[in-house]
């Protein structure tokens, strides 16, 4: 005997059980008056429609009429009524139980279907609050199977789309590929959400009138209209998805063109610069076929000193490139701190022969990254150090470890930078409006800077004050992290 069947037969016999119980107490123990009686029968009647289904209510009804009749109605001991009175009083007793159970079975149902309505609409609350904090197709289209599996007690969800008949799934119910024609033609005709075989339901999803795909959901716990919510807001989740890619998307194509038109422009500002006096100085030199040796070596001066100019701009420019497409080959090598800033010294040298150097820099810990790269680094925050202070004054490099990372500071006593400025100054081209009046300079630097300690999964970071000087800090992970 299976469960269901054992529940049935013992509610049958605990309710004629109780109905006997109540005639044998008031035949035999409780003497009462008839309308007593009639009352609890009643009560009973009613709590049992409350609590079980209602043809169990109708038969105890029934029932408990007959007995009603046959025991405490006169003639008692038989199914005859003399009184017309209680002729009344008997159909009364029946037609109160049976339309007070079905009342009550009402109630019931009622109650349940506000609770399953209450389930279906924290499961909708749990679903959408997950996929509305997906922001890629790619990743919607994964997690939905097993966001919906999860959320509606399913046995299997198959979200199927038309755009490349790609499948995605979860559960216990795998589908094959086999299945994707039928699939398709379900996908292609269906407009409402309706039953399948093995108790699986087909949701349509349309991006307007337009089909997308389909949900096969199987065993969920949910209501059909329940169903179909899910698959809206399955389509909704793939539009925001896709509308958020393809504006991420404009927005970088509009960024990228405004950084272009920027760096043209730039260059072509910058290069007009030196390419002006590179002409002045040819013009010089054709205008006085035979000028003095010191015109003409001052003049040659000016030509290697602006085509110097011209090398540099040009090479910042194509490796600020290189490192924005990622097309520069790092050599990642345990590196010495000191050994990095002693060759940066060696590189920019004029740094140290006009401002004192105090250095704090160990041997040790050493730092993974690219020896070359990390270098140009530590000689380009160098010379801005040297650059943008007074001759004389003392630039301090140190270093201490953070959290796993060695944190290297190049500090001057310097003009400094003002704090509206400070997030700006790594950006491509940038150049401060109090520096830049007074100091050369392509406003790349920094921004290379930045993006070669990017590349090592550093940051790098300033803090300045007016007047006061700047401290430029970069991080670099430690050999072994």
């Amino acid at each position: 005997m299976n469960s269901r069947r054992f529940i049935a037969v013992t509610r049958w016999v605990v309710a004629f059980g109780a109905l006997a119980g109540i005639v044998i107490a008031y035949r035999q123990w409780v003497h009462v008056n008839p309308t007593t009686v009639a009352l609890t029968l009643v009560l009973f009647v009613l709590v049992l429609a409350a609590q079980w289904e209602l043809r169990y209510a109708v038969a105890v009804s029934v029932a408990a009429t007959a007995a009603y009749n046959f025991y405490f109605l006169p003639p008692v001991g038989t199914f005859t009524i003399v009184d017309p009175q209680n002729w009344l009083a008997l159909f009364t007793f029946l037609a109160t139980s049976i339309i007070g159970s079905r009342l009550s079975q009402w109630g019931r149902a009622e109650a349940e279907k506000a609770l399953t309505r209450q389930r279906e609409l924290e499961v909708l609350y749990l679903l959408s609050r997950e996929l509305l904090q997906v922001e890629t197709v790619a990743s919607a289209v994964q997690a939905a199977p097993s966001l919906i599996n999860t959320s509606a007690f399913a046995e299997s969800v198959v979200l199927y789309l038309l755009n490349g008949d790609k499948l995605y799934q979860a559960g216990i119910h795998p589908v094959t590929g086999a299945e994707v024609p039928r699939l398709r033609q379900m996908a292609l005709t269906l407009s409402v959400a309706q039953s399948s075989l093995g108790n699986e339901v087909i949701v349509p999803l349309r991006t307007g009138v337009r089909p997308r795909g389909l949900l096969a959901i199987r065993g969920a716990s949910l209501t059909m209209d329940g169903l179909e919510a899910v698959g809206g807001l399955v389509s909704i989740t793939l539009d925001r998805a896709q509308a958020i890619e393809e504006a991420a998307k404009a927005e970088a194509n509009k960024e990228s063109e405004r950084l272009r038109t920027l760096i043209l422009d730039s260059i072509t500002h910058e290069l007009r610069t030196p390419l002006t006096s590179i002409k002045g100085a040819a013009q010089s030199l054709l205008s006085d076929p035979e000028p003095q040796a010191s015109a003409r070596k001052e003049l040659a001066s000016i030509v290697e000193e602006e085509a110097n100019r011209l090398d540099r701009l040009v090479g910042q420019a194509v490796e600020m490139a290189q490192l924005e497409a990622r097309e520069v080959q790092m050599q990642i090598e345990p590196l010495s701190m000191q050994m990095l800033v002693e060759e940066a010294l060696e590189s920019c040298s004029w740094v140290a022969a006009t401002h004192p150097l105090e250095i704090h820099v160990p041997d040790e810990p050493r730092v993974a990254g690219d020896r070359e790269l990390l270098g140009k680094v530590i000689c380009n925050l160098l010379e801005n150090a040297a650059k943008y202070s007074s001759a004389g004054s003392p630039i301090f490099v140190s270093t201490e470890v953070r959290e796993g990372m060695l944190a290297t500071s190049i500090a001057d006593r310097g003009v400094g930078i003002d704090p509206s400025e400070q997030a700006l100054i790594f950006d491509r081209l940038y150049r401060s409006k109090v520096q830049a009046s007074g100091t050369s300079g392509t406003g790349m630097g920094l921004s290379i800077c930045r993006a070669i300690i990017d590349s090592h999964h550093g940051s790098i970071a300033v803090t300045s004050q007016l007047g006061q000087g700047s401290v430029f800090t970069f991080t670099l992970p430690l050999t072994g992290n």
